[in-house]
């Protein structure tokens, strides 16, 4: 009975080991460096490029700019309809991308939404400002989910001493917590970086996918794939892949990193 699970355990390992291996080999083999160098040699990608990669790095910090202070918050604090916010700030993990970007969309089609891009002239609405919007909108939840983590593991009581010997809760934060929740930062700010590169319905629906203005690289491959054009989007999806390849490999190192330290 053993060898029979065990037998049927690995398995299914190979089963969904080889089709994801069949998954990247179909992708790459409809690549080569000519490809590459053509679609590289295009303004329209390298402005998708670039802008995917300011883009992710502006939601990543605005994602970690608001995740830190709610992730600590969920952690320590108890209040009276926690369990609902703690659902409201998951949901963008659940949501259906398409319905994410027509929230956003609709979003500022109501008064405040107007305001904000009519009084004050902040444009969002099929603009690149948008594009980061809609990653930060989706990148912030995952970000709060790896911090809430980070800080349920640091143990309290290390807190509490530094507040008996004086230091204010912000001190306290700033020279206790934080250095202690130092790899959950950078946790937490490779999946919110992969997660803004890899975004695409909400992106779409509010930004749009406008060519030298809010393409970035999933939309790219929607638009190659459009007109035809398999080898370009393959090779941008492979792109793609390299990058996620990147975190997950550096995610890995400092996970090995620490573990030979303790």
């Amino acid at each position: 009975a053993s060898l029979a699970f065990w037998g049927v355990s690995i398995a299914t390992l190979v089963a969904y080991a080889l089709l994801l291996a069949g998954i990247l080999a179909a992708i790459g083999s409809w690549t080569s460096p000519g490809i590459y160098q053509k679609a590289l040699a295009s303004r329209e990608i390298r402005h998708s490029l670039m802008l995917s990669v300011a883009s992710c790095g502006l939601a990543t910090l605005l994602s970690l700019w608001v995740a830190t202070p709610t992730a600590y918050v969920l952690s320590r604090k108890n209040f009276r309809g926690k369990a609902l916010v703690e659902i409201l700030l998951d949901l963008p993990v659940v949501m259906p991308p398409l319905v994410m970007g027509l929230g956003l969309l609709l979003l500022f089609q109501t008064m405040p939404g107007r305001w904000v891009e009519t009084s004050l002239g902040w444009r969002f609405t099929y603009t690149p400002a948008g594009v980061v919007l809609a990653q930060f909108a989706v990148a912030c939840a995952f970000a709060i989910r790896s911090l809430r983590a980070t800080f349920d593991e640091i143990p309290e009581r290390t807190e509490q001493v530094a507040r008996t010997l004086g230091a204010s809760d912000g001190q306290v934060f700033a020279r206790v917590v934080m250095p202690a929740a130092k790899r959950g930062l950078f946790h937490a700010a490779a999946v919110a970086w992969a997660r803004s590169l890899g975004e695409f319905g909400p992106i779409l629906v509010f930004a749009g996918a406008t060519r030298m203005k809010t393409e970035v690289m999933p939309t790219t491959v929607f638009l190659e794939l459009s007109i035809g054009n398999l080898e370009t989007a393959a090779a941008v999806s492979v792109l793609l892949l390299l990058a996620a390849a990147v975190v997950l490999l550096a995610l890995r190192w400092l996970d090995g990193r620490e573990a030979r330290r303790s």
